[in-house]
């Protein structure tokens, strides 16, 4: 039986659930597509393996990826720590790295509400003294 480990990861409003199989070959797949096809820009598939090359895991595990709403970078960073919650359950012993890293933690900032009155969420009209 193949052992499988799971991770959500969450960034902005976007969700990643992620799957990994142990015994795999490292391919990655995102919504049923390749990685190179999903996030085409270099950049963004080294941050989503930045987990894996801390470990030292880039070809022992087959990752599937659902992945939800907000823009790319935040989809990046979600997958990013879905794969790092995963490697956790996998070896415990990956922890300390991983933390040192800075891969667990979630990253709190979200978009602030539009306040009434106010053409942003602080920005306000032009004032005008007479």
């Amino acid at each position: 039986m193949i052992k499988q480990y799971q991770g959500t990861g969450r960034r902005k409003t976007s969700v990643a659930s992620v799957r990994m199989l142990a015994g795999g070959s490292g391919k990655i797949i995102i919504n049923k597509k390749e990685i190179s096809s999903y996030f085409p820009i270099d950049f963004h598939r080294h941050e989503i393996m930045k987990p894996l090359v801390t470990t030292s895991n880039e070809d022992t595990f087959d990752i599937f990826v659902k992945v939800l709403g907000g823009g790319l970078t935040g989809q990046v960073d979600a997958i990013q720590l879905g794969i790092a919650r995963a490697l956790v359950l996998f070896d415990e012993e990956l922890k300390p790295a991983l933390r040192a890293a800075d891969l667990l933690t979630r990253d709190p900032r979200m978009v602030e509400r539009k306040k009434y009155g106010f053409k942003k969420a602080r920005k306000s009209f032009q004032f005008s003294k007479r």
